[in-house]
């Protein structure tokens, strides 16, 4: 008996509602592009070369730069030896390792930055910032490589032992190269990062682009001068954007086994295992540890004097607010969108997935500074309203929405929907019944990781907040620049509570439930 086949859908436009908030989507993406341009434009070129050929932008230069590679190598260090510890040697308890030496990911940068300050001043400037900022980070080079480790197949590794290759011949002439796009595709995530930070320096007092763009804007009220800061710092994204995509298009695949990956015989440490030991234990001590202990501290000795219950609680329920309607806004694009990639490939579905991403590697200021001027000079009754800044949100934070949202899409056959249809469905009722209980899990942890990162917000909400809004993340930053640490203290222990439990549930899931 032949069996029955669904047929093919035949390809349609898309409709209003899947084209309009994308036509919006791709004009809002492109104004941050159009604004520095405009303004270089206005200042001239002669005007513009004398603002950049300064001995104060060539110092901003050098201290981004530093930070930059300083910060990237030493967590590209840390992150591929903790990986090996915990993938590749007998090192005792190495899953439980594998979650604690996580949890400085669950502390936002400008939350540690401000401990390390209030316990001394010496961690001021480049060299504290390089310490801070390393902690903070490492684990977007750790997590990625322990996975690749854990699912890479053995059979080379074994094929280069019977060659006569030592375990150190084999690490650097077969491992390594397997785990360097997964290595270098974290650097590059961090080295990006460390471009469009700004809480955290702003408190560790380094002079970086972004701290200098936003004293520019705010103390100074120099647009022209934020923005030809800001074309540098888009040229460097720009030029970091494109390693990245060199090195995804010239990566070499990771051989996996197929089902469970068999694993590596562990290596035997013999008398390192104590010093591997105490390796793991000072980064926990120094990575989460003390941030915590300090934390605890300054909370303690708050507590003794004033605890402004009504203000910490006004501050909470705004970064809720904000977050869940910055979360819910971006599904609301990135539904649309990942529906055009996925049924209606071209050139605008094209447009509409990359720029996003361009977007996200810029700093929140340079989206802030961009839609202060259009609002201004063409929607005067959008400055300073929530609207504006939940606009904000959506445009820095919209790629975590789309790659979960487009993955599930891609699993949603859109022949169901037309079966749905041919029994009497509308389009919206197919839709609601047969593809959104598919994707809805998809949808669940995209809204999950835009609340997250919109609670932890702080340089857009800065510029864009109306008058007298405060955030969680506003208020450690204010209390901070005025060395008020004690006052800071509750407002940073709710940050790490909200933001740490996916964290620990993401690691322990990864760690502690590996039965192979």
């Amino acid at each position: 008996m032949t069996p029955s086949v669904i047929p093919a859908v035949r390809r349609k436009r898309p409709s209003i509602w899947v084209l309009a908030p994308v036509l919006l989507l791709v004009g809002l993406s492109l104004l941050p592009l159009l604004y520095v341009g405009l303004k270089a434009w206005q200042a001239g070129l002669h005007e513009a070369i004398r603002l950049l050929w300064r001995p104060y932008v060539l110092r901003l230069l050098g201290n981004t730069l530093m930070l930059m590679a300083g910060v990237t190598a030493a967590c590209v260090v840390i992150g591929l030896s903790l990986a090996w510890l915990l993938e590749r040697t007998d090192l005792a308890g190495r899953r439980l390792w594998g979650v604690i030496l996580c949890l400085p990911f669950a502390v936002p940068a400008f939350v540690s930055s401000f401990t390390w300050v209030s316990l001394s001043s010496g961690f001021e400037g480049l060299g504290g910032a390089i310490l801070v900022m390393t902690l903070s980070k490492y684990p977007l080079v750790l997590l990625p490589v322990a996975a690749t480790l854990r699912h890479l197949d053995t059979s080379l590794e074994e094929s280069a032992r019977t060659l006569g290759l030592n375990r150190t011949g084999v690490f650097f002439k077969v491992t390594l190269p397997l785990l360097w796009p997964a290595v270098l595709g974290g650097a590059l995530l961090i080295a990006l990062h460390m471009l469009v930070e700004f809480g955290a320096l702003s408190i560790l007092g380094l002079q970086t682009f972004t701290t200098a763009i936003y004293q520019q804007f705010e103390l100074e009220f120099s647009n022209t001068n934020a923005a030809m800061l800001s074309a540098l710092l888009l040229v460097l994204c720009l030029l970091l954007l494109w390693l990245e995509l060199k090195v995804r298009g010239t990566a070499r695949h990771v051989r996996t086994g197929q089902g469970a990956a068999r694993r590596a015989t562990p290596l035997q440490l013999g008398g390192w295992r104590i010093v591997a030991q105490l390796y793991c234990l000072l980064l926990v001590v120094i990575g989460s540890g003390v941030p915590l202990a300090m934390l605890g501290y300054w909370l303690v000795k708050g507590s003794s004097a004033a605890f402004p219950v009504a203000a910490i609680g006004e501050a909470l329920l705004t970064s809720l607010s904000l977050a869940l309607g910055g979360a819910a806004l971006c599904l609301a694009l990135a539904l649309p969108v990942g529906l055009l990639v996925v049924r209606h490939r071209g050139r605008l579905a094209i447009w509409a997935e990359r720029l996003p991403y361009l977007l996200h590697a810029l700093p929140g200021l340079v989206i802030a500074l961009t839609l202060v001027y259009f609002a201004l000079h063409y929607v005067p009754a959008m400055y300073q309203t929530t609207g504006l800044l939940l606009l904000a949100y959506a445009l820095l934070f919209l790629p975590l929405a789309q790659a979960p949202v487009r993955t599930a899409l891609n699993k949603a056959a859109p022949q169901l929907e037309e079966a749905a249809r041919t029994l009497g469905a509308t389009p919206f009722s197919a839709f609601c019944r047969v593809t959104l209980p598919i994707i809805f899990p998809a949808m669940a942890a995209a809204f999950a990781l835009v609340f997250l990162d919109g609670m932890k917000e702080l340089t857009a909400t800065l510029v864009l907040a109306p008058t007298g809004m405060t955030t969680l993340a506003t208020e450690v930053w204010s209390h901070t620049s005025n060395m008020e640490f004690a006052a800071a203290a509750p407002y940073a222990a709710l940050l790490i509570l909200i933001s740490g439990v996916p964290v620990y549930l993401l690691t322990t899931r990864m760690y502690l439930n590996q039965t192979r």
